[in-house]
């Protein structure tokens, strides 16, 4: 049994050997065959570039954990740059945050200030019309006192003597002071 496992090992690690040799000697006969026709050398150099240019070359661990450590330097560099980014965001937001509160504050006591002048013209303009109705009411009780005084001045002016015409002196000047004086200054006469 042992023999037979030895037999087959030495067969199978064999095997592989004398395929990489019988393909070596296969291809220097197509080659020294091919070499009368130039457009076969051509097709089978384009063929023999192709299959060695897609061989892969394996870098070695050397090459590998150089270039591992320089997308390790390169990603490190990046990641200490987004994180001073990080940072910087994060002051300008507290930043504009406190910025923000103070506007807040601001705006309420303006929309407070605000209000406030608007209730006060409010009653300013309720004031100032009832100013205007006062107004109003005090120029007709000035009316109807002169016209009182004009009254009582004519009443005056008939117990002393004097002649009035009050129909002239009502057409001139109806409800103002200075009728009074003027009917008053033309008769005063015996």
């Amino acid at each position: 049994m042992l023999s037979v496992r030895i037999t087959l090992v030495l067969l199978v690690s064999l095997v592989p050997i004398f395929l990489l040799a019988g393909c070596s000697g296969e291809q220097k006969s197509v080659d020294t065959s091919a070499g009368s026709d130039p457009l076969e050398i051509a097709q089978n150099d384009l063929v023999a570039r192709r299959f060695q240019e897609s061989a892969p070359q394996t870098p070695t661990a050397v090459e590998s954990a150089i270039e591992l450590s320089e997308k390790y330097a390169r990603l490190s560099d990046e990641a200490a740059t987004l994180r001073q980014q990080n940072q910087e965001i994060g002051a300008r937001n507290q930043q504009l945050s406190a910025q923000a509160a103070v506007l807040n504050s601001q705006l309420e006591q303006a929309q407070k200030e605000l209000a406030q002048a608007n209730d006060l013209l409010i009653e300013m303009r309720i004031e100032l019309n009832n100013w205007k109705a006062d107004i109003l009411g005090f120029r007709d009780e000035m009316r109807n006192a002169e016209t009182a005084q004009l009254e009582t001045l004519f009443k005056i002016l008939k117990v002393l003597g004097g002649q009035v015409d009050t129909a002239a002196a009502g057409d001139q000047n109806t409800g103002a002071v200075g009728s009074a004086a003027a009917s008053s200054s033309r008769s005063y006469g015996p």
